[in-house]
């Protein structure tokens, strides 16, 4: 049995190459190639741009895919959801697709554009979008370099974006959020009614969600006496539940768990003042709920 993945070719492939490999699978590219070999002999990836995912996916050329929420919208096609990955380009957390003008223009809210020419590559998604608004608009493809195209060549565009830089960049002011959009691992609705694929398919959504989870987060983990441990826990995240498990002294115990690695240096020293002891961090390649 080999499973066909589409791998997303462009902005999102080096991320997603990173995240296979925290999630345990390495993956090998060519610049010569639109094929990558893997580690896992069960598995083929071919490289696809992410606009064009869906389409394999759902013709079946692919057995699954990694790409946009909004270009599976974007297509209107329907398919099965596997995981929903939250990451992007440059780092975890969605991106957005908005409504922009130059800075200096007369265009304030969304009915200001009323009779204009919009810009985008998501042209079914901004149709669909001006007409639930009844607002009457020319929207036309854009082939890239949408930024530079107001107001000369259009008088707004709806534009990705994850920092908003390159719209500032361009002198483009956001008038409205079209859509947000996260990284998806669609399935071919085939391949998940065949037991063994939707396996594979669901192991691999597992290991790359654990490796999401894990990112930006870490281990910790202490000992501290019973009488103690009231004010340990009072020290660590509400949220989190922490594994506590007795050691060879039974006037002591081990606690283990998982806090965001930012929040570490303050919790570190509240630790120790709780009278913690052999308090170690330890990185976190995988996390799996």
């Amino acid at each position: 049995m080999k499973l066909r993945i589409g791998m997303p070719k462009g902005s999102l492939q080096e991320s997603t190459i990173a995240l296979f490999k925290r999630a345990g699978l390495n993956v090998y590219t060519s610049s010569r190639s639109y094929f990558a070999a893997t580690d896992d002999a069960e598995i083929e990836c071919m490289l696809i741009r992410a606009q064009e995912m869906a389409r394999y996916v759902d013709h079946g050329a692919l057995d699954c895919g990694l790409t946009g929420k909004d270009w599976v919208v974007e297509s209107g096609l329907e398919m099965v959801t596997a995981a929903e990955l939250t990451y992007a380009k440059q780092g975890l957390g969605k991106v957005r697709w908005v409504l922009a003008v130059p800075e200096d223009s007369a265009f304030r809210k969304v009915e200001d554009l009323a009779g204009k020419i919009i810009a985008t590559e998501l042209v079914n998604v901004t149709r669909n979008y001006f007409s639930a608004r009844n607002i009457p608009v020319k929207v036309e493809f854009s082939w890239g370099a949408t930024e530079v195209k107001p107001p000369t060549l259009a008088d707004a565009i709806v534009e990705i974006t994850e920092t908003g830089s390159s719209l500032r960049a361009n002198r483009l002011r956001i008038v409205e959020t079209v859509m947000e959009s996260t990284t998806q691992l669609i399935a071919n609705k085939t391949a998940w009614a065949d037991d063994a694929k939707r396996r594979k398919i669901e192991s691999l959504a597992l290991m790359l969600c654990g490796a999401i989870y894990a990112q930006g987060r870490v281990g910790l983990m202490l000992n501290v006496r019973k009488q103690d441990l009231a004010g340990v826990l009072s020290v660590l995240p509400a949220l989190q539940k922490p594994t506590i498990s007795t050691l060879s002294d039974s006037e002591w115990v081990a606690v283990n768990t998982i806090i965001e690695e930012s929040t570490a240096w303050k919790i570190m020293p509240k630790l120790k003042t709780a009278k913690a002891e052999g308090i170690v961090e330890y990185p976190l390649n995988k996390v799996v709920l």
